[in-house]
């Protein structure tokens, strides 16, 4: 959530920074809604101190055994309209809160201005894609004829959008979830935290997928949400805390399901494990210091990339336009992998900075001996495991259909060399 007092002092940036977004002017319309919330706050502050001014006078009059008619009517008169204004502050602060939910984070002025991803702009190219004597193969192509990527079944028990893996693709799955862990415990100090997959709408709120984003998830029936990503229960493990600074950062990592509902990914990725209503991650968060957020990003887009770099993936690092970022973010780095049935790279990390943006939401704070104020959140892939496997199961794959396992991976696998689909 942004500050609405920055806003009010800066109208013209801000309209100009939800412009470069794709979302029309609204100063007029929050600076209206702020004005007459202090207004009202202005107004019962003063009547709050005339009620207790009149409470020492009647105290007064009445030792002195003087009239006190008129000031117990003034009195009550007052005590009538405090209830009043109460009720229009709580209802201005609402709307302005209201208001502010629903509108993105601005993009740091180092972010490419675009409508779209046409204008994301190449960072650096890393590593060298396979070159094939045949025909490369798609993931689930790969996986089906290995017998170890279960779609049918998928869909016979869940519907569309799911997968199952079998046999060595299911260790592949928890031997990736393991490695990336202990890469980036060992490596780059995050902390290990095995985290809660339903929240409470309060969390949902705190990072930023409610209320805009209410389609994109799931919710059950008592009120709780299944999380898209792990970023959720980490990020809110600040919410309403006062950190001390010198405990930061914060650095945490935790794997998890995720679920989306992909409302708006109709026609896309329909095959495969791409894009499907139930996928694994492991996220990286960090809680630092706001003069902190942009050195912390290169640093987590780092630890993302090592785990790619491990792999012998190649991939690329993109850096988002002002129109393709995600709500939360004031800076994103996305990693795209090559995906050779494609002849293209899909992104498989997208790593953001926020600011004090989800801090504001969720009302974390750190303070220092001279200093206090909102932290400064950030998340990040490090990686989508689904899309690891795709990645690995395309670059790796030999003509005879079997597939390389990476050498990082093979100690977490038993030292398994090949994906052969006869279970050895």
């Amino acid at each position: 959530m942004l500050d609405i007092k920055w806003i009010r002092e800066n109208p013209s940036l801000f309209d100009a920074a939800l412009a470069n977004r794709n979302v029309p002017p609204m100063s007029s319309v929050l600076v209206e809604i702020d004005a007459r919330k202090r207004n009202v706050a202005a107004r019962l502050q003063l009547l709050q101190a005339r009620r207790n001014e009149l409470s020492d006078l009647i105290g007064i009059a009445k030792a002195q055994q003087k009239d006190v008619d008129v000031l117990e009517q003034e009195a009550m008169d007052v005590k009538l309209s405090i209830p009043e204004l109460e009720a229009e502050e709580s209802k201005l602060s609402a709307q302005l809160q209201e208001t502010l939910s629903v509108i993105p984070n601005i993009p740091l002025t180092s972010v490419p201005i675009g409508s779209d991803e046409t204008a994301n702009k190449c960072i650096r190219v890393v590593g060298e894609k396979p070159q094939f004597n045949f025909s490369p193969k798609t993931h689930y192509e790969i996986g089906e004829a290995l017998g170890m990527l279960d779609f049918h079944s998928a869909v016979k028990i869940s519907g569309s959008r799911f997968a199952i893996l079998r046999g060595q693709m299911a260790k592949m799955e928890r031997a990736l979830k393991s490695f990336m862990l202990d890469t980036h415990v060992k490596e780059f100090g995050y902390e290990e935290i095995n985290v809660p997959f339903l929240v409470k709408q309060e969390s949902m709120y705190g990072t930023g997928q409610l209320p805009k984003f209410k389609e994109d998830s799931f919710a059950t029936t008592d009120g709780r949400w299944l999380i898209p990503t792990a970023e959720v229960p980490l990020t809110n493990l600040v919410r309403d805390m006062l950190i001390p600074l010198e405990a930061l950062p914060l650095r945490m990592t935790a794997y998890s399901a995720c679920f989306r509902s992909e409302a708006g990914a109709a026609g896309r990725d329909n095959r495969g494990m791409m894009r499907n209503h139930q996928f694994s991650k492991v996220e990286l968060i960090s809680v630092v210091h706001p003069d902190d957020g942009e050195k912390e990003l290169e640093r987590m887009t780092g630890a993302a990339e090592s785990i790619l770099q491990k792999l012998g993936l190649a991939y690329r690092v993109m850096l988002l336009s002002t129109g393709d970022m995600g709500f939360s973010a004031s800076k994103t780095y996305d990693l795209e992998v090559w995906i050779p049935s494609e002849n293209t790279y899909r992104e498989i990390s997208s790593c953001s900075l926020c600011g004090q943006f989800q801090a504001r939401r969720m009302s974390a704070r750190y303070k220092g001996s001279s200093e206090k104020g909102f932290v400064s959140t950030l998340n990040g892939s490090g990686l989508a495991i689904g899309r690891t496997i795709v990645a690995i199961l395309e670059n790796y794959q030999l003509s005879n259909g079997n597939v390389i396992i990476p050498e990082a991976l093979r100690s977490y696998m038993d030292g398994m060399r090949e994906l052969t689909g006869n279970g050895s």
